[in-house]
């Protein structure tokens, strides 16, 4: 009987969870254009002249939000198994913007990741959620390359826990910033915070797929 309820209920609640991700991965994407129209939005309020002044800066930081939210709006659009099959040329072109965005995305983050509020750990946090992602993207990509399917789903799994770290970042900052009552305590926090539960939970959908793979061998 709970082997029954269980097959009938885990199905439903992953169908919710793709709808929750693709809305807030599409909500959030779309984010970045309010840093457009507003100098003084988000984490401009808390950046001094000489950032704010600075050309290379603005160029990585405007690279990366219009990047990655591209990257973000259009990730989840390759986990659907019915589209791989039935359109395999739209995955594949998809795929390939997807690639370029997050690649661009994650070296730009690398450079403004230097002057994140929080000063050294801040700074940590978000330099290994841009090397996570840039690697993890790479290696998807060059796995495609060789044909290692297998391979290649698993680090595209890893590639999008890491973009979706731009969502647990809006959720979790203004948590924190409530709870502690100190932006940069919360930012360094939310440095951390915002991707490495995404990989934990990315580690255990990979771990998922393997033993699949191996069942049905």
């Amino acid at each position: 009987m709970e082997t029954m309820l269980y097959e009938r209920v885990q199905p439903k609640f992953k169908a919710v969870v793709r709808i929750l991700i693709a809305l807030l991965a599409s909500v959030i994407g779309f984010y970045p254009v309010l840093y457009f129209v507003s100098e003084r939005f988000g984490i401009l309020a808390n950046k001094g002249p000489a950032v704010l002044g600075s050309m290379i800066w603005n160029s990585a930081f405007y690279l990366h939000i219009s990047t990655g939210g591209l990257a973000l709006m259009i990730g989840w659009v390759q986990f659907n198994h019915r589209l791989r099959i039935a359109k395999p040329g739209l995955h594949r072109n998809i795929g390939k913007i997807y690639t370029v965005m997050a690649l661009v995305s994650s070296l730009s983050a690398g450079y403004i990741a230097f002057y994140a509020a929080g000063g050294v750990m801040a700074t940590a946090g978000f330099l290994c959620l841009a090397f996570a992602w840039f690697t993890t993207t790479f290696s998807g990509y060059k796995s495609i390359v060789k044909r290692d399917i297998d391979r290649h789903r698993k680090m595209m799994v890893y590639s999008y826990a890491a973009c979706l770290a731009a969502v647990s970042l809006r959720v979790l900052l203004p948590l924190l910033v409530y709870i502690l009552n100190d932006f940069v305590t919360a930012y360094i926090i939310v440095a951390w915070a915002c991707w490495i539960p995404n990989m934990i939970v990315a580690y255990l959908i990979v771990r998922n797929l393997g033993e699949q793979v191996q069942t049905s061998s």
